[in-house]
Parts: structure tokens; sequence; C-alpha cells
């Protein structure tokens, strides 16, 4: 059924575009960290994975495993709204950019006239193009002996014009992805002679898979990881309830599980329908399934299980959660103004957060929102369990409830990059990822609540398929917010108080406790859990070295006695008060640390609740993307005259064919806004590790 509540097409057009390592280990970076030196005869030499492939084994085996940089959430010209942004490049082109190569990109004409080039190759990569639309793109875009490929919206698909695009993308949305109907109906290009969607998702679904085969490193090098993937995209009335679908081998289901199969607001069938097609249907067939923006689910993302074999499915299927991406961060929400957050009051959750709710948040043009649905949320109206950290602790009380904690999740960050650059996260060279709607000056004028998107880090003994996913499936992950600091985080009740200085630390850490992802057993009678965390700064690369390290955090959730959520955040490593910052042309000043390390023992701990515990790891202040268009484009936020600035360069974009205010944004004064700062401070997210009282 389609929507007809008269909102403007141009509502949907932005929408449309948003449905949506670089590998630097340890040895790789020049970094010195004795504790990560594994020793052949340490007890946890053996590998923690099975291998379900045939290739070539690893030159490289860490024992006490490596980290592995990569980018779970990328999109093609197989995706609807990466097409109709005038972008073209597919996923051959997705995976070279990976590894290093250049590739172009439309300009604001749309000319393929914009290099792109990653600062450092990625380890691993999976292109997830929507399973929505999958077929309906090959019969527009390749399918040209169809009746359908001459259809309005097929032609209109194709078409070079900013503003044709914009309506074709208008007109995708509109069909189906947020259609909240219990039945959805496909495009009418789909109906007619030679009109075979199935067909034609069979074909692009066949090329994503050779793709991923083409540049999967199955040589001793193992220099490359791929994953075959999709995006299974719900999107009920805006709000985001969208996965990425990673499989662990070349063994995969027929053919994506879209919408189409499982109706709308029933992700609960996508598992099932994962199961019965991949775990019990397909021999050596293993799989995950990725939540991403809950901030924009509109509290739909997590709601309690209806049974427990629902609670089951969500726990074996779901062990990871996005953390970040290119449309902003879900851990916690702070409102600077109204001086409270949605269940914190962490300040340091002002990072990269919307000022809405759901996926309207994206339709904006020519600097102008465009639906009432994309208007600001007011913190007290803003759904708890859009952030994640509240989640997981909503997840204990569900536990001594119910017996089951069904919201046990590790944390990745990825892009959702719409222009095919996987990994392309650095504030300091963002060339977008929305093809042509976020090129040149259009991304600050439409998105400047967006960001560069993170990485996802897992650590893993080898990189090939199997210990890649081994990991993610463990837990034994990290999100960063872009940069690529190597962060280690161990929980036990036995840790040794001096393991920072020890030079064996991390055999000590995996042979008396657990590492992220982990579950700690019941606490003696005496004991409470122990943390060990230690971070490397990212070295960067020549032209742009990487940034010291501020601090480290700990962040405790657990349910109190009366049952009420709890949380609380603890320094353990590094000062606030360092002195470092950026001057007005964004240099830093100060300095900060190349390495930090800390082990903590929690005072409060009680044995009788469930807790969880994550580390956050943040970095000196640095200048956001933004700032550096903005200051690119001759308009410092930073200047007293900076509305002149703006005006001045608004003009002289307006005289080249622009529309609206293009420079405005710029200027926002961080003390009149909720979230935005044009100076941010990059960061890591380990996976929780959760304790476990007596009774469980």
């Amino acid at each position: 059924m389609r929507r007809s509540n008269g909102v403007r097409i141009y509502a949907w057009v932005a929408l449309a575009v948003g449905f949506g390592c670089v590998a630097a280990t340890a040895s790789e970076t020049g970094a010195e960290m004795p504790s990560e030196t594994p020793s052949e005869t340490n007890a946890v030499a053996a590998a923690s994975f099975e291998r379900t492939e045939v290739r070539e084994n690893c030159a490289r085996f860490e024992p006490l495993r490596q980290p592995l940089f990569g980018d779970l959430h990328v999109h093609t010209r197989y995706s609807f709204d990466s097409y109709t942004s005038g972008q073209r490049n597919g996923p051959d082109e997705a995976y070279r950019y990976a590894k290093g190569d250049a590739i172009t990109l439309p300009d604001v004409d749309g000319e393929p006239t914009v290099e792109a080039k990653i600062d450092r190759p990625l380890d691993f990569t999976s292109v997830t193009d929507h399973s929505e639309f999958l077929g309906e793109m090959h019969l527009c875009t390749e399918d040209a002996w169809s009746m359908g490929y001459w259809t309005p919206l097929c032609v209109l698909t194709r078409a070079d014009s900013f503003y044709l695009q914009l309506f074709a993308a208008g007109e995708w949305v509109e069909l189906g992805v947020l259609d909240e109907s219990e039945t959805k109906e496909r495009s009418v290009a789909c109906s007619l002679p030679g009109g075979d969607c199935e067909a034609g998702a069979s074909v692009f679904w066949e090329k994503l898979q050779e793709a991923a085969e083409a540049h999967y490193d199955r040589s001793a090098e193992c220099r490359f990881t791929t994953f075959v993937g999709y995006e299974y995209t719900d999107a009920p009335g805006f709000r985001n309830l969208h996965r990425n679908v990673i499989f662990r081998n070349e063994q995969v289901i027929p053919l994506p599980i879209s919408t189409y199969d499982t109706g709308t607001r029933n992700f609960p069938e996508l598992w099932r329908q994962l199961r019965a097609q991949c775990i019990e249907g397909a021999p050596g067939c293993d799989v995950l399934s990725i939540p991403h923006n809950p901030n924009l689910a509109g509290g739909l993302m997590f709601p309690d299980p209806k049974d427990e074999t629902e609670a089951n499915d969500r726990r074996f299927f779901e062990p990871l959660v996005e953390l970040v991406q290119h449309k902003a961060a879900s851990e916690c929400r702070f409102d600077r103004l109204a001086g409270r957050g949605v269940g914190t009051e962490d300040e340091l959750c002002t990072f990269e957060q919307n000022k809405t709710d759901n996926l309207a948040a994206l339709s904006t043009l020519f600097g102008e929102l465009q639906t009432e649905e994309g208007k600001a949320v007011a913190i007290d109206d803003y759904a708890r369990r859009n952030m994640v950290r509240n989640v997981l602790v909503d997840g204990l009380a569900l536990e001594q409830r119910q017996g089951v904690n069904p919201f046990q999740m590790g944390f990745i960050g990825s892009t959702d990059t719409h222009s095919a650059v996987p990994g392309g996260a650095m504030e300091y060279d963002y060339v977008g990822h929305l093809g042509r709607r976020d090129t040149g000056y259009r991304n600050v004028q439409d998105h400047f609540q967006d960001n560069p998107g993170g990485l996802a880090v897992v650590w893993a003994e080898e990189n090939s398929r199997d210990s890649v996913f081994a990991a993610m499936r463990r837990r034994e992950t990290y999100a960063t917010s872009g940069t690529r600091p190597v962060v280690r985080f161990f929980g036990g009740y036995d840790l040794g108080k001096d393991l920072c200085d020890d030079p064996d630390r991390v055999a000590a850490a995996y042979a008396s406790g657990v590492p992220m992802g982990g579950n700690l057993p019941a606490a003696p009678e005496t004991g409470a859990p122990r943390f060990l965390v230690s971070a490397l700064k990212d070295p960067g690369v020549a032209s742009h070295p990487g940034t010291d390290l501020q601090r480290i955090q700990i962040i405790k959730g657990w349910v109190d006695a009366e049952g009420q959520p709890r949380e609380r955040v603890i320094d353990v490593a590094g000062s606030a008060d360092n002195g470092a910052g950026v001057d007005a042309s964004c240099r830093p000043t100060g300095l900060g640390h190349a390495s930090l390390c800390s082990v903590w023992e929690d005072p409060d701990f009680d044995p009788a609740h469930p807790a969880v515990y994550y580390a956050r790891v943040l970095e000196n202040p640095t200048c956001r993307w933004s700032t550096l268009q903005c200051q690119a484009a001759g308009v410092n936020p930073f200047a007293e005259d900076c509305a002149e600035q703006a005006a001045a360069a608004t003009a002289a974009v307006q005289r080249a064919g622009g529309r609206g205010d293009v420079y405005g944004s710029c200027c926002l004064d961080p003390a009149e806004e909720p979230f935005y700062s044009p100076v941010i401070q990059e960061r890591a997210w380990t996976s929780p590790i959760w304790t476990t009282p007596p009774a469980r």
C-alpha cells in the first residue's frame, strides 16, 4: 500500500539514499607492544575456530590473536539508493577500493571526476547491497530486452538529471521500503513480459558471490578476506529495522531473504528463514544478522522477545550490533541543552547524534528539511532502547525475570557507504557516502548531521573467513569511529593487579579471564571482577599521523536491588585534563599518550546482581570532517565573522547553479546545539563482558 499523506516527493528523496581495516595490525603499524607477542607454547595456542572451507593455511597465525580492521556495511550500484545517487561502481570496484586501489566517484554534475582512495587497505569487507529491489535493479539497469526496462520508473532510475534521480529515489522508497502493509507489492515492472524480478535478483546475487570469491585471498598470504552478504531493509513508517546478513563462507542461501518474504516489522521471521534455509537447510552454511542504526528505529529495534525461542534466536543470529556508521552513533545519548540524557548523565554521549529518531533524518534537500517526520525529537520523547547501552542493561533485567538475556551483543562499526568506498571513514579525506548527493558542497549542505562512519575490528588468529567469523560469533570485536587504535579488554576474578607491567599480560589474561565479548562465571564469595584494558594509538599515515590517546574509561551497567537500571562511567587511565585541543586552523595542541593500560577492580560489585562492563577509548580532540570541509571552502567555524564567510561562499555556489543555503551550518554555535561541535573526540568501544549471579 502506497503512502498518500501529502508529503512532498522531496521528503523521500534524501531519505532514499540512506538505506542502506584499513588494515593496520599492531605489527604492521610498527607499534611496540611486547604483551601482544604470542608464545607458541601458550595454552591458548590452538585455534578456536573450525575450518569449513578449502584454502591454504595462513602464513601468519597468531595464537593470541591479531586485530583485523574491516567494514561489513557497503553498498554499490546494485542498491537502488546508490544507483539513483549517480553512483556506478559495483562490487568489484568496492573490493578494489578496500584493498587500496583508487576508484572514481561522481561530482556535483554527475561526472566521474572525484578520485577516492583509502589511506590504508582493509583486512576484510562484505558488500551488502539491499535485498529489496535487487531484482528490480537488475531489470532496470541491465535487462534491456525486458519490457520492464522501459517502464517510467526504470527510465527515471537511469536518468542523468539530478532532479530526475531524486524523483526516482523517492519513488523507490515510497514503493515498498517504508510500506507498513503486511504483504508488500512489487514493482509493476516485475509483472511485464520478461520482467522476472526473482531471476534478476538471482543474477545479481551470483555476481555478488563471484566478486567476493574473486577478491578473497585464499593463498598463504591471507591479505584480504571477503564475506558474502546483503542488507535486509525494513523501515515501516521511517523506523529503521535494517540488518546486514553475513555468511561465513561460500555456502549461502539461493536468494536473499527480504521483507517481501517476511512481511514488515517481522525480523524474527528473517531468523526463522535463515535457520531453515542456511543453518539447517544447507550443509556448511552459517550466518549472522547484524542490526544497525537503532538510533533511528523509533524504539522498535529491540523489543522484549515474545517467547524463549525468539530470545534464543536473537542470541544466536545477532551476537553483534553496529554501534556507529554514517547515520550517527548508537551507544548513548545526552542533550547538552536539556542537561540530561536518555537513561544517562554521561556528557560524552553527545557524540555524533542525529536530532531525530527515524530515517526521515535523511530528508534534507538544498539545506531544508522536507518532511515533518524528520524534525528533532525531544530528549524526553526519545525511546530508551534506541541506545545500545540501555539495551544492554535492560537485557540484564530480562535475564533476571525470564532466565535468558536476549541482548548480549558485541560491538562493531562500519560505514554504510553508498559510494562503494568501504572503510572510507577518514575525517580529513571524507568524500561522502551517498554518491552525487553528498559530493562537493552537498555533503555540508544536506548531510551535516552525518559523519564518515566507523570500522569493525576483530581479534582473530588469522585473516581467513573462518577465523574472522568465529571472532564475530564469540563477540571478540570492537567498534571504532573511523580511526585505528589497537584495544584489548579482559575480565576475570584472578587477573593480576600488575598485569600492565607483565610482558606476557595477554597470555596471562586469556589463561585467567575472558576477553571482550565473554561471560564471567558466578563470582567467588569474596571476589570482585578485575578488568585489564590497554590501548595503542592509531599511528596514522605519513601525511596524517594518528592522534594521541586522552583516556580510557570503563562503563558499568547493572540493575539495582529495586530493579532499576543503573550505570557508572569510570576513568581508569589517562586524564580529561591533559590540556589537548585544536587551534583555529585545526592544528592539534597539547600532548596525550601513545599507549595506555590499566587494571581496574570494581569496588561496588554485588555478586547477587548481574552487571555488564565495556571499555571506551578516547583520543585527544580533533576537528570534525565538516569543520575541515567548511574551512576548505573559506568558512571557519571558529572565526567571529563565520556568518559573513558562509554567505560569501554560498553566493559563489549559487552563481555556479547551486540552490539554497549551502554553508550556513558551518557557523552553528555549539552552545545552542544539543549535540553538534566543530571539534570531536574519535573513540573506540570494546564489546562488553558480562558477570553472572550465582542463581544463573
